[in-house]
């Protein structure tokens, strides 16, 4: 996904800066002052370690998180999380992206956690304890059908809890406990 992005943009400062924190920072910062508007894409933990050691203020920089700590820290809610990275760079609110990678499609916030699926991808709640009960509205398991997914499994099963709202949204609350970690940054060491 982050490589579709660089590939389109084609603008000669987007790229990766894994763990490289001060190239980051410094990036941000010409761009910034050139009024670049840019997009800072990363995992939870990540965001959370670069604005420690690199709080700013940012005009021209939306954040968009992906999500999850991955064991690598203390686990926060989502609005805990947007609260902290709002004020470690000024912003009024943080983007997130929710998707897996088995998944070909993404669900997306623009701010305040409640996120929104394309219209080939549908979330589902169900009750914890009956597999087979889905909720119209309501707390629950999040399952998902992603008809993007012709050539694989199109329906996962997550460990994630949420809530689905009446217009088709739905909010991430956590991870049901004891849940495997899962997510594709754990490849990255």
């Amino acid at each position: 996904m982050a490589n579709h992005f660089i590939e389109r943009c084609g603008h000669p400062s987007s790229g990766y800066y894994l763990y490289d924190f001060a190239e980051l920072h410094k990036k941000i910062l010409e761009l910034e002052a050139a009024g670049q508007k840019t997009l800072l894409l990363g995992v939870t933990f990540a965001l959370l370690d670069f604005t420690e050691k690199y709080p700013m203020r940012l005009n021209h920089t939306l954040i968009m998180e992906t999500g999850g700590m991955k064991g690598r820290g203390k686990e926060l809610t989502r609005e805990e999380l947007h609260a902290l990275l709002c004020k470690r760079t000024g912003l009024s609110s943080i983007h997130a992206e929710y998707g897996m990678t088995e998944l070909l499609s993404q669900a997306y916030s623009v701010g305040g956690g409640r996120f929104y699926c394309p219209p080939w991808m549908k979330v589902l709640i169900r009750k914890e304890d009956d597999p087979l009960e889905i909720l119209n509205e309501g707390t629950g398991l999040l399952q998902i059908i992603d008809l993007a997914n012709i050539y694989s499994c199109a329906f996962i099963a997550t460990q994630d809890i949420g809530k689905i709202y009446k217009d088709g949204s739905f909010e991430v609350i956590g991870r049901m406990d004891h849940a495997d970690l899962r997510g594709c940054s754990l490849l990255v060491v």
